[in-house]
């Protein structure tokens, strides 16, 4: 079995190379399934590592170590993809790119993935089983797991779990958010539209005011979740745009609603969208116009496995100080479509700090403030190089 102090020193070794990787990817941001520079850079690294790799989902790679030991395959992922947000952090590494920023941290998820491939293939030879790479497109969108999976990236080899993170600001780095069972909500997002009768603004009597109709029916959406919803439980609907009306003399003919819908239970999230749908459509009838509600169903909730989650809170109990472990209490409402991946095989997702307080390294993820404390780089690529290898040896 491979010492840990081993894989330290050899971390070490490259931390100013993830650095560098990271920073790279930081000034070169690009969005969901227009990842094609830190694709082929991605590629470019593999190859240089003579790490097995192949295009999937368009712009994500998968890559593939074989150890010469027989055994079990685990994953290990990062998503690559950026956000539409203007960078407006002054530090070196600021994004080059008008406009999009990477402003989640998959910049620095990428280059942890990169930094495990480096030490785990020196490691090869020791290594009982196979370890997939994971650098996964559009999380931030459409979701690039499920594309992912579906080209076969689980099978062949069959694999047996799969271990994700995700940079936190709220965790100071050096220190780890773990969860046991339900991490993450589940997501819909919903359109509204009213339609109503155009007529001139002095004779309200000759049309019907979507607007007025669009009132009413807001007002009702708003009792979904505190009317209906078994309040031990919780969920969210929250109606973000709304936009009707052509001019002030004039009754408006269709009013546009979008927002969004996450739940933790799977009995909420249908009662939920049967709801919005019945007031959508009823209420509208009843004042003369007309409803509809369009559903986008969006990211499963995200469930951790428990066992997966014990490889993790070991391994960062190991690594890192007294009390670094954090325990969250609740599950989030944010969404990560790494869900895809625990639907399908035992997995494990969990938060890794990377603020820090006396440098100002405090800004949440989707802010144009985003930065991370680059030290976090090197705990993550040490977590995942033990929690590959710690499954590995433990599965027969």
């Amino acid at each position: 079995m491979v010492k840990t102090d081993y894989i330290k020193s050899k971390a070490m070794e490259i931390k100013n190379w993830v650095i560098e990787i990271r920073r790279d990817f930081h000034q070169h941001p690009e969005l969901g399934f227009e990842e094609y520079r830190t694709r082929d850079k991605i590629i470019e690294y593999l190859n240089e590592m003579s790490i097995e790799n192949k295009i999937v989902a368009k712009t994500g790679v998968m890559g593939i170590i074989r150890g010469k030991r027989k055994g079990k395959t685990v994953a290990l992922r990062a998503d690559i993809d950026a956000l539409p947000m203007e960078d407006k952090k002054e530090v070196p590494y600021k994004s080059k790119v008008k406009g999009k920023m990477h402003a989640c941290g998959h910049d620095a998820h990428t280059a942890i993935l990169l930094g495990a491939s480096r030490i785990l293939k020196d490691l090869e030879d020791e290594i009982k089983g196979n370890i997939k790479l994971f650098f996964q497109p559009a999380e931030e969108t459409i979701g690039g797991a499920l594309p992912m999976i579906e080209e076969g990236v689980l099978e062949d080899p069959y694999v047996d779990g799969v271990f994700g993170l995700h940079v936190d600001n709220s965790i100071e780095a050096g220190q780890i958010g773990i969860r046991y069972g339900q991490m993450k909500a589940a997501s819909d997002e919903i359109k509204v539209n009213i339609y109503g009768k155009n007529s001139h603004g002095a004779y309200p009597q000759d049309g019907v005011d979507a607007i007025a109709v669009a009132g009413q029916v807001l007002n009702a959406l708003q009792m979904v979740v505190s009317r209906n919803v078994d309040p031990r439980t919780s969920a969210v609907l929250t109606i973000g745009t709304i936009k009707g009306g052509c001019a002030g003399n004039i009754i408006a003919d269709k009013v546009e609603m979008e927002g969004i819908v996450r739940t933790l239970k799977a009995e909420s999230r249908t009662l939920i969208i049967d709801k919005i749908r019945d007031i959508v459509e009823q209420i509208p009838k009843s004042l003369g116009g007309r409803g509809e509600m369009i559903r986008q169903e969006s990211y499963p909730p995200l469930i951790n496995d428990d066992y997966m989650v014990d490889i993790i809170k070991s391994n960062g109990l190991e690594l890192l100080e007294e009390d670094s472990v954090y325990e969250i209490p609740y599950p989030s409402f944010g969404v990560e479509d790494f869900s895809y991946f625990a639907a399908n095989r035992p997995s494990a997702f969990f938060q890794l700090g990377s603020g820090n307080r006396e440098k100002g390294i405090i800004y949440g993820g989707h802010t144009p403030y985003f930065d991370i404390d680059e030290e976090c780089l090197i705990i993550g690529v040490l977590l995942q190089v033990k929690n590959a290898l710690e499954f590995l040896n433990t599965m027969e």
